[in-house]
């Protein structure tokens, strides 16, 4: 079954297929360029995080979004280069260690590791669905429309993780007497 957002693109798509690509404008390059710059610096955490996380479910959803942040990247190297669009400095990713080494004091809990992941992701959902509103060229709105596609998706069972766990951050009820 096809996602109910792809479904929509795929609809739109046809619509405008043979229409003239026009220019980059600056708000298209400078959200792309800030998605870039925002996936880049989540590759190295996700390092950081698989270095100091030994709970399984943390580790898959690390490993999750680690793979698709690495195919966005990849496609903005791709559309960056035949654009002509410089690519921003970004942080190296992290060498490989083993958790029991890392030293109690620098070491991320499991809880901040998925309240970070999940921090991110609601960044990456209100990024996307501003960027997209803001895009005229179709191939920069399939862009940040398949990015929020499946960061919702990734969001629905991050979530879940979250709250089995005992993790999640919820605020007070309206009115509760605190």
């Amino acid at each position: 079954m096809q996602n109910p957002l792809e479904a929509i693109w795929s609809t739109l798509k046809t619509k405008f297929d043979g229409e003239p690509e026009t220019d980059l404008h600056v708000g298209e390059v400078m959200a792309l360029w800030t998605i870039y710059t925002m996936m880049c610096e989540a590759i190295a955490f996700y390092g950081v995080f698989l270095n100091t996380t030994t709970d399984k479910d943390l580790i898959n959803a690390i490993q999750s979004a680690h793979i698709e942040t690495e195919r966005g990247i990849n496609t903005l190297k791709d559309f960056f280069k035949r654009e002509g669009i410089p690519l921003p400095p970004v942080s190296q990713e992290k060498p490989d260690s083993e958790s029991k080494d890392v030293p109690i004091g620098v070491r991320f809990t499991d809880e901040e590791i998925a309240n970070f992941l999940s921090v991110k992701t609601a960044t990456y959902i209100s990024f996307a669905g501003t960027s997209l509103a803001q895009c005229i060229r179709m191939d920069v709105g399939y862009f940040f429309s398949d990015l929020l596609s499946n960061t919702l998706t990734y969001n629905i069972k991050l979530k879940k993780t979250l709250i089995q766990k005992g993790w999640l951050k919820v605020p007070p009820a309206w009115g509760q007497k605190l």
